[in-house]
């Protein structure tokens, strides 16, 4: 169990996130055509995992516009945006903000990703979604960053993110 704090207030996750080094767990998400996506579709690629609460939040949509911009320069990565944001909300704000590099990504169908890369929320008044962490992967899927944010409001470090994958 981990500890991070919403706007100075103590929280805890299911676990501690995932190591750098190890192996990234498989997860099945949905995508905005209500398809289900895991990391074969991903295959060959690095992916960034930007995980955050919601798209409905300010940090949120600032990290995802950020992002979006950052990774346009990348080879072979790709940008999920993961949250328990419904799919249709994901794609409505990425298409209102001409978001094209982010792949909007649900945990609708199951908080079993967040329970595996170990950023869900087990108190306060999140409880049940994902605090704010990136995670980054390689092309053979190892884990080679990853960032829980210590205070969910906060940005997370964007450079140490892309850093980890040039």
């Amino acid at each position: 169990m981990a500890k991070v704090t919403l706007k100075g207030n103590e929280v805890n996750t299911n676990s501690n996130i995932v190591e750098v080094g190890s192996s990234a767990p498989n997860f099945v998400l949905v995508d905005s055509e209500l398809n289900d996506v895991n990391l074969e579709n991903f295959s060959g690629k690095n992916k960034i995992l930007s995980i955050v609460p919601s798209l409905d939040t300010p940090v949120c949509q600032k990290s995802t516009k950020i992002f979006n911009e950052k990774v346009n320069d990348l080879d072979d990565t790709v940008m999920l945006i993961v949250s328990s944001d419904l799919p249709f909300a994901m794609k409505r704000f990425c298409t209102l903000e001409s978001l094209e590099n982010v792949i909007p990504v649900s945990m609708m169908r199951s908080r079993n990703f967040a329970k595996d890369y170990g950023v869900l929320l087990v108190d306060g008044p999140l409880s049940g979604i994902t605090t704010r962490a990136i995670v980054t992967i390689s092309k053979d899927n190892k884990i080679l960053h990853s960032e829980l944010v210590s205070e969910i409001a906060d940005e997370p470090n964007y450079q140490a993110a892309l850093d980890s994958i040039k």
